[in-house]
């Protein structure tokens, strides 16, 4: 039972350094095995299609194919893995387009060790993760651009029992058996969500349920 609890990890950073120290923190975790290494966004994909990982720590400035360039391949390609921006870059121009292209989380490269570890567990568990100061980025966007509450009136009362479910991390199978809905009316519902507020995917939904006060 044990073993299957573990999650498996790929580090894609373009300095050794960096992944060399990522590995030997990961390594002494009970729950955590790092399954392989890329040092550029374009083999990351690939070794993420080889591999299967659970999680994947992503830079984003890397030469050739940077992190959100592979972002959006593994989301063409539905690779299943979680993605964790593990960076020093901390510019809303960087971040953004990160979350934007599907990545579930975004730390910075001096997080604390024991911090990296539970981001890497929350990432798998389904949740959205962002340091304050990325947050709060997201937040003045969000009121620059006009939205907030308004959209969100918009959304019926069975669309907030489901967005804030997936704020939970829940998925649309966990969503559909809370609710006692079907699958398909569930997929429906999170589609019009999306649509109403304007959002590309379930992480930006997810992130902006929190930060409304919807769900977790």
């Amino acid at each position: 039972m044990a073993e299957n609890r573990v999650i498996k990890v790929l580090l894609v950073d373009d300095h050794q350094v960096v992944r060399r120290g990522l590995r030997t923190f990961l390594e002494v975790q009970d729950d955590i095995e790092v399954v392989g290494e890329a040092a550029d966004g374009a083999e990351g994909v690939e070794r993420a299609e080889e591999l299967r990982p659970d999680v994947v720590l992503m830079d984003v400035k890397m030469p050739g194919t940077d992190g959100i360039e592979a972002l959006r391949r593994l989301r063409e390609l539905a690779n299943p893995a979680r993605v964790l921006i593990v960076t020093s870059f901390t510019e809303q121009r960087t971040v953004i387009p990160a979350l934007r292209a599907g990545a579930a989380g975004y730390v910075y490269k001096d997080v604390d060790p024991d911090a990296l570890a539970g981001a890497i567990r929350s990432v798998h568990a389904g949740h959205v993760l962002l340091q304050p100061e990325v947050a709060e980025a997201l937040l003045s966007q969000d009121d620059a651009g006009g939205g907030g509450q308004g959209r969100g009136n918009a959304l019926t009362e069975r669309e907030r029992e489901v967005l804030a479910l997936i704020a939970d991390g829940r998925s649309n199978r966990e969503i559909a058996r809370a609710l006692v809905l079907s699958e398909k009316t569930v997929k429906t519902h999170v589609s019009n969500i999306l649509m109403k507020l304007d959002l590309a995917d379930r992480t930006q939904a997810a992130l902006w349920a929190v930060r409304q006060g919807i769900g977790a």
